[in-house]
């Protein structure tokens, strides 16, 4: 079902970009704007600005732009009806349903909902399970025992699955449910040799409900409580269209929060873990689900904090095994500890064991960063081994290596050689080595890619098509000024828009986008509106929002304190509008009659190829010396001596 007009827009006026944006990503105040490394790729430093007084964001760095609804669709992965219902649930807005809808948009729509609902279908059901006979006896008294109290079992949307063959496919159906989104949400399976018995995939199992980042429930994970070896301990729900288990951490709804305040996240393996550890009072912690660590999932802590502790079960084989998630860590970009709990305990049950303010010390007095972590781990088998020595040495080196930022390498770099007993040198050497390595890599990928660029593609390309990304930059900067500073006056009696307008009416733009937005223009002045930069924010069309975001956004500003505090005063394009659309425009027609002349050179060539007579000739040799000479007296306006 569609989202009525009327919600939409109390959706636009109450949503604040900064407000969205900091749900995602911590901000930092810079200039008039905000800045904070992108959420949407890996970066060492911020590129990602937030303009509060626009409410607009941008990345300089992959290009990502738009409002908060564009923000919620790119980070969440959703349509625009989705982003709407998100930020009106987030600001209290009741959804009012758009009545006047397609059957076909109605079913697009529902495609996708449709999973949410009977997701949060079998999160209520298995919930209400834990109040009957079979849930209360097995369920209920499993999660006692481990110590989670009623509170924690709501707030993860703890459940039970009945011991039997289709006791959620019946109430499910009861309740309108059809088998096929069942099956698509991965609920139920089919029998095999017989498609049309079904069959509930969690039974007799305690569920854990796995949640997005906005709380909706997306899947399921289930423990078996009996001791049957025919049986895997855990079962998990299939990849379906809103669930993929390696963008996804067990916790992020719950954690997300605190990570944000605590500017740490802590790592652990198995969903109890997670519940132990916020019942010792440590809310910012996740948990991969027992699946290997990916580079998705390091991004969506990323989003929250630039620091991650791992914390390890006591058990010096499964830790050696999962190191490799250590450099994927330090490769996204985040700062690593690691905390090692005693033998033969986990973060569950060394919480249970000692208690929340013993847990907590204990976490905090047993951190260390990675490099003490990973040479502590290998350094009482390596002692008396030369060959374990020089590859642990290698193995750490290797670590270094992923390290983005050049300063916090340098300094492990120092602690490295102090803890390995080792000149700095050494360990520089080693990492020349590898950087040097990864780029013949690089270089003989590049080749192998060259080689296999078909014949015709290399051949070198007409002239003109130059001059087109030189003419696309033009028509961008004469845009950039149009909607920038078209309510401007460039004098008592005139608008800059009307002075662009009229120098420019008989051109036509060859980058679409751009032509869009300047038809766009003329019709608001048409409708007696002189329009702003607000103005194309509000409009529908994504890509025109996008490029008027692209226009009216830069990445570098002069601060303020250079004419407050210095009293040195900078030039500014807008101090004198008049000279800069004069300018702009003379360039751009400039541009404009280079790329004509182009056409008449290719045209002339033509000519004597074919030899067409003397008038075809002469007349072609006309059009090209009169483009000739608007062309110098153009370069003559702009300054410029010499006319090529």
């Amino acid at each position: 079902m569609g989202i009525s007009r009327a919600t939409t827009d109390k959706v636009k006026d109450r949503a604040d970009i900064e407000d969205v944006v900091n749900d995602y990503v911590p901000l930092k105040k810079k200039g008039q704007n905000l800045w904070a490394c992108c959420p949407f790729h890996n970066e060492k430093s911020p590129s990602f600005s937030v303009s509060p007084a626009k409410q607009i964001y941008k990345c300089f760095g992959c290009g990502k732009a738009g409002d908060p609804i564009q923000f919620v669709m790119d980070i969440e992965g959703v349509g625009f009806n989705e982003a709407i219902r998100h930020l009106a649930k987030k600001y209290g807005i009741e959804v009012e349903e758009d009545q006047e809808q397609t059957p076909e948009a109605v079913q697009a729509y529902n495609e996708r909902e449709s999973l949410y609902i009977v997701l949060n279908y079998a999160k209520d059901f298995f919930a209400q399970n834990l109040s009957k006979e079979e849930g209360r006896a097995i369920g209920l008294s499993y999660f006692k025992e481990r110590g989670f109290n009623q509170d924690v079992i709501e707030k993860f949307d703890l459940g039970y699955a009945l011991d039997g063959w289709s006791h959620l496919h019946e109430a499910a159906k009861s309740a309108g449910h059809s088998d096929e989104i069942l099956l698509k949400a991965g609920l139920i399976l089919q029998k095999e040799g017989d498609p049309k018995r079904m069959y509930d995939r969690f039974r007799g199992r305690v569920i854990f409900t796995i949640h997005n980042l906005g709380g909706k429930p997306i899947a399921f994970g289930a423990r078996i409580l009996t001791q049957d070896k025919k049986q895997p301990k855990y079962i998990n729900s299939p990849e379906t269209e809103v669930y993929h288990k390696s963008d996804v951490l067990y916790g992020i709804f719950q954690a997300k929060k605190s990570i944000r305040e605590k500017d740490n996240c802590y790592l652990v393996e198995g969903y109890t873990d997670v519940i132990s550890m916020h019942l010792s009072g440590i809310e910012n912690v996740v948990a991969s689900s027992g699946t290997s660590l990916t580079e998705n999932q390091i991004k969506l802590i990323k989003r929250f904090s630039d620091n991650i502790t791992v914390l390890y079960d006591g058990d010096a084989a499964g830790i050696k095994a999962s190191l490799r998630g250590i450099d994927m860590i330090l490769e996204g970009g985040l700062n690593v500890k690691a905390v090692v709990f005693p033998n033969g305990e986990d973060p569950d049950s060394y919480a249970r064991k000692v208690g929340s303010q013993e847990f907590q010390d204990y976490l905090e007095k047993n951190a260390q960063d990675f490099i003490s972590f990973k040479i502590g781990l290998h350094a009482n088998e390596a002692a008396n081994d030369p060959i374990k020595q020089a590859n642990l040495i290698k193995d750490v080196v290797q670590s270094l290596s992923k390290i983005p930022d050049p300063i916090i390498r340098t300094v492990y770099i120092k602690k490295s050689a102090a803890l390995l007993e080792l000149d700095e040198e050494i360990i520089q050497t080693e990492l020349n080595k590898i950087y040097l390595k990864g780029k013949k890599d690089e270089f003989f990928k590049d080749k192998r890619e060259t080689q296999e660029t078909p014949f015709e593609d290399l051949l070198p390309v007409k002239e003109v098509t130059s001059y087109v990304n030189i003419l696309e930059l033009q028509e961008r900067e004469m845009l950039r000024l149009l909607v920038n500073y078209g309510f401007e006056m460039v004098s008592d009696d005139l608008h800059v828009c009307q002075y662009l307008l009229q120098e420019t009416d008989e051109l036509k733009f060859e980058t679409p986008v751009y032509q869009k937005i300047l038809d766009i223009y003329k019709d608001a002045l048409s409708n007696n509106l002189l329009p702003q930069p607000e103005y194309f924010l509000k409009h529908d069309d994504l890509e025109v929002k996008k490029e008027v975001i692209n226009l009216i956004t830069r990445k570098y500003e002069l601060s303020t304190l250079w004419e407050s505090r210095f009293q040195i005063f900078t030039h500014n394009e807008a101090d004198d509008l008049a000279k800069t659309v004069y300018d702009s425009i003379l360039h751009l027609k400039k541009k404009v009659i280079k790329k004509m002349m182009e056409e008449a050179k290719l045209k002339i060539k033509e000519a004597e190829q074919e030899k067409l007579d003397e008038n075809m000739m002469s007349e072609r040799i006309s059009i090209y010396m009169e483009l000739k000479q608007y062309q110098v007296e153009i370069d003559k306006q702009l300054g410029i001596v010499i006319s090529f």
